[in-house]
């Protein structure tokens, strides 16, 4: 399951239209409505975390970039519950920058955040899904 949070612009002429059932039934992805405003005759905006397959979110983007919609990636950060790492060390393998890492002797797994780039591979190379992404502060428009 691929997941991520976007910004999406509404032009004036695109409000009208349901643009994002389209995504649930013709594209099959799962959307959760974070922000939106939305008013007739104006530009809409929306927040949306959608979910789906790799291809289908790809397919479901170039749609909605057809239809006139401005499409942009929403600040994200990746984020580690603690409770939930057994620190078997299965997101250090992939983490292309070291912001996981082995502490040794201990075997405790360490998490850099300074050091992630977001790429999302320790999200599904982590068996206990102690990795997740999270929106930051900035999913609103200004």
């Amino acid at each position: 399951m691929y997941s991520k949070i976007l910004k999406l612009r509404f032009p004036v002429a695109e409000v009208r239209k349901p643009l994002v059932c389209t995504l649930a039934r013709e594209y099959d992805l799962v959307f959760n409505i974070l922000n939106a405003g939305i008013l007739p005759r104006k530009e809409g905006f929306m927040v949306l975390e959608i979910s789906g397959s790799k291809k289908n979110f790809k397919d479901g983007v170039d749609y909605l970039k057809r239809q006139g919609v401005g499409v942009q990636n929403a600040s994200q950060e990746v984020k580690r519950i603690k409770k939930k790492c057994t620190h078997c060390g299965a997101c250090t393998a992939v983490c292309p920058t070291g912001a996981l890492a082995i502490k040794r002797p201990e075997m405790e797994v360490l998490f850099d955040q300074k050091k992630c780039i977001v790429c999302e591979l320790c999200i599904t190379a982590c068996p206990p899904r102690a990795m997740q992404v999270r929106p930051t502060n900035q999913l609103f428009f200004e």
